[in-house]
């Protein structure tokens, strides 16, 4: 599996995160997304292969070449929910009109006591999930997140909201201490959150049509899921424009089961049926998609072939 999205540099850094935090904290909303336009053309010009990765994304999802103006309008979009974290992890969702769709599925299965795995995407915003658990206090949301991947965002995170940074499961630890931290936190009834959609280097995958296209996934949500033994319900967190972001939490399994023998017919009807809905989701917000690097590109050893072990779940 490609890591080209591991090697990628952190959009922005230290400095200019903490600067977007000061303006927009001080001057507004309104006032901090005048510079979106700006950042999204900078971007746009100087990075190049995340430029190209959002060309071909976009030409696979419309089926028709994109102009210019739809790849800064795709990274446009992308620093608008960047932007929104912000207000979304220092006042919640007070300043937001979020739709939410599912969310007495997603009740009924809290109710049950025994946790939910919520599988997410680089879709959307995953912090409007964070911000609609306020709504349940009662179950703790922990999410597994890779630090080190963007450090300066998880300094911003840890600033604006430490309540919610002490609850994040660290994915650059290794595979034993994240099963053993997501199994405690189900076992209290406690909501655990994920991305399936990234894997990280060196993580084993099983290549599914996506797109027109095989492309590689991730096992390793998947086996987790099947150890951990509890429901799982996949999430969205749509950003429509403006204020107006969509949840939407739909059911995947009640328990994952994967026997040992036929395991990879078993990953692969599980990581097809998510990948469909990954792509549902692509054709009705096509700008949502945040993968900016050449997705289903495989250039590793064994580019081509499938591989089954387990490993860790780290988005």
């Amino acid at each position: 599996m490609s890591a080209q999205w591991r090697e990628q540099r952190e959009g922005g850094g230290r400095f200019a995160l903490w600067l977007i935090r000061f303006i927009s904290l001080h001057f507004g909303r309104g006032f901090g997304r005048i510079w979106l336009h700006p950042i999204a053309i900078y971007y746009f010009l100087r990075r190049g292969p995340e430029r190209r990765a959002s060309r071909q994304y976009l030409e696979r999802v419309t089926g028709m070449p994109v102009s210019h103006a739809q790849v800064i309008h795709h990274i446009h979009c992308f620093a608008a929910t960047l932007l929104d974290r912000i207000f979304l992890l220092a006042h919640g969702d007070r300043d937001f009109d979020i739709e939410v769709e599912g969310l007495a599925l997603l009740d009924q299965t809290l109710a049950k006591g025994n946790g939910v795995l919520l599988v997410g995407s680089h879709q959307g915003s995953f912090e409007a999930l964070r911000a609609i658990s306020q709504r349940r206090p009662d179950v703790p949301l922990r999410v597994v997140l890779d630090k080190q991947k963007t450090p300066a965002m998880t300094q911003l995170l840890e600033a604006l909201a430490p309540q919610v940074g002490a609850r994040v499961i660290d994915a650059s630890r290794d595979g034993t201490s994240i099963a053993l931290a997501m199994a405690e936190a189900t076992s209290k009834g406690e909501m655990v959150a994920l991305l399936a959609d990234r894997a990280r280097p060196g993580e084993h995958c099983r290549h599914v049509e996506f797109l027109g296209r095989r492309a590689p996934f991730p096992v390793g949500p998947w086996l987790m899921a099947s150890v951990l033994q509890v429901p799982v319900v996949l999430c969205f967190g749509l950003y429509m424009g403006g204020n107006r972001y969509k949840l939407i939490f739909e059911t995947m399994a009640d328990r994952v089961q994967i026997p040992r023998a036929g395991r990879a017919r078993a990953l692969d009807q599980l990581i097809s049926r998510y990948a469909q809905r990954l792509e549902h989701y692509a054709h009705v917000a096509p700008y949502n998609w945040f993968n900016f690097y050449d997705f289903w590109h495989d250039d590793g050893p064994h580019a081509g072939m499938d591989h089954i072990q387990p490993s860790s779940a780290g988005a």
